[in-house]
């Protein structure tokens, strides 16, 4: 494990070679019953925009689409973080805020075909109160707030229905995702490595999606440049924390974390 004092020492000595990238639901953002509620902790956006001026390169890797992480996080035009990139639905969408671009597939057929049975199909199983979430190239089921014991019990069923249509499975906390394969957060994590070539990597997560990114950190490490692997904690969710190298109490304590990091090298 790596010491996040040494990585957080090389950043305040060079945060120019420093790449700070972040998940979005659960680590900049409460976790909360309506997922179009859940809106960045203002205090990690300040932060954000204070480092965004003297860091390599800031970056969002989210499930969410590229357009809900910039309206419920207020990034776009955002003085300070004219250097943003945000890959959303796990890579599959790209934005940078330096020309405004929006990189994004076609609807796969499968997610068109998932999306006309889907209700019906829970209904059939006897999943109600699930909440669907079309994100256009993919469809969440959401199960927060009703028997927790639903998304156990959808779990072989979904994984049954999404190798039929040739879809991938992304489970996470009170939901699960129906997706086309392809893309995750460690292959994005590596493209903008390969982009900005840092000599400092920064991760923080708070889910099982992360953990791919967690493994390009690794690797990265292993080709000699420094990672920290943050966790921002939850009781639903602990499989970041053997790995992580610094854990931290939710979103809340994220924020205090970039803002004392904030203060050490883009004083307000």
């Amino acid at each position: 494990m790596t010491s996040s004092s040494d990585v957080r020492d090389a950043v305040v000595a060079d945060p120019a070679g420093t790449l700070l990238a972040l998940d979005f639901d659960g680590t900049l953002a409460h976790i909360v019953d309506d997922p179009t509620l859940a809106f960045a902790h203002h205090d990690s956006v300040e932060a954000l925009a204070r480092l965004g001026s003297v860091l390599g390169q800031i970056a969002i890797i989210t499930g969410r689409p590229v357009r809900q992480a910039l309206a419920l996080g207020g990034f776009e035009g955002l003085s300070g973080l004219g250097n943003l990139v945000i890959h959303g639905q796990y890579g599959a969408e790209r934005w940078a805020a330096a020309d405004g671009a929006l990189t994004q597939p076609e609807r796969p057929r499968a997610i068109v075909e998932l999306a006309a049975m889907l209700p019906d199909w829970l209904d059939e199983r006897g999943a109600h109160g699930v909440r669907l979430e079309d994100k256009g190239i993919a469809i969440a089921i959401h199960t927060r707030g009703i028997d927790p014991g639903v998304l156990d019990e959808l779990a072989a069923p979904v994984a049954r229905l999404a190798a039929d249509l040739g879809l991938a499975v992304e489970p996470g906390r009170q939901v699960i995702e129906l997706r086309a394969p392809g893309h995750d957060k460690g292959d994005s994590l590596r493209s903008i490595v390969a982009d900005v070539r840092p000599r400092q990597v920064i991760f923080g997560g708070d889910d099982l999606g992360d953990l791919p990114a967690y493994d390009a950190v690794d690797e990265f490490r292993t080709h000699g440049g420094a990672g920290l692997l943050i966790c921002s904690a939850s009781e639903e969710q602990d499989a970041l924390v053997a790995r992580a190298d610094l854990v931290l109490d939710g979103p809340d304590a994220v924020a205090e974390w970039l803002l004392a990091l904030a203060d050490d090298i883009a004083p307000a």
